[in-house]
């Protein structure tokens, strides 16, 4: 089997489970080195740490408060110390939660945007010189919400899209050396499915809810794809959006 992401470093924050996990595994599968961040779900990040490990590659959990700008550089710093580079940053944690447009409060809003796009950001720009020397890459997660407003949703929906422009920006201030790309994931779901979710797969084109390994298989085609695409939102959705 080829490995294409051979000899390369990642870092995906938020990696400890859910979806964030499953697109770490997928770059160890691919042969990278893989670092995770994680805040509360220290054995959950062990736990995917040895997970790792078994496909013979280097793995590192760091836990970080993505909310704090030292933190972040702490962390970033710790990956290089590891691993003397980085090659890829998956920008991949983040929060949800719903709630009435006029109930939202100044707390729920900033605590949205300070994980959702802040970070991101924050991350990105800490990764910054060491992306620019690897000629690396950024993978983004957005969100289908960042692209269709859902009304009890309207703090998280507003900071996936600031995260979506942040993206463009990105990769139009930091081209030619290191190409940013988001993925916009739809309905997607893990474990048993619930029958809430079942009027969503009956409203997507593809007839069923995405899964964790849809968005990673869309990171790894960032990751290992032309670096001459930049710029781009890849919604994974099933056509839910169109």
């Amino acid at each position: 089997m080829t490995k294409p992401l051979a000899g390369k470093t990642v870092l995906v924050t938020g990696a400890a489970k859910r979806i964030g996990r499953t697109i770490a595994i997928a770059m160890a599968e691919a042969g990278a080195n893989v670092a995770i961040t994680y805040l509360g779900s220290q054995s959950d990040a062990e736990s995917t740490v040895r997970s790792l490990a078994v496909h013979d590659i280097d793995a590192l959990a760091v836990r970080c408060d993505l909310r704090d700008p030292e933190s972040i550089q702490q962390s970033v710093a710790s990956v290089i110390q590891d691993f003397g580079q980085l090659d890829i940053l998956v920008n991949n944690a983040g929060v949800f939660a719903s709630e009435a447009l006029e109930q939202i409060s100044v707390a729920q809003w900033d605590d949205m945007f300070a994980t959702n796009t802040r970070a991101p950001f924050l991350v990105a720009q800490a990764a910054y010189p060491h992306l620019r020397s690897t000629r690396g890459r950024i993978i983004n997660i957005g969100s289908l919400g960042g692209s269709h407003p859902w009304a009890t949703h309207a703090h998280y929906c507003t900071s996936k899209a600031a995260l979506h422009m942040l993206s463009q920006t990105m990769a139009k201030a930091w081209a030619p050396e290191i190409s940013v790309n988001c993925i916009a994931p739809g309905m997607i779901v893990q474990g048993e499915v619930s029958a809430d979710y079942e009027h969503f797969a009956q409203k997507t084109p593809m007839q069923r809810n995405g899964t964790a390994q849809d968005v990673a298989a869309a990171a790894v085609f960032f990751a290992t794809g032309p670096h001459f695409i930049t710029g781009q939102l890849l919604a994974i959705d099933g056509g839910l959006g169109l």
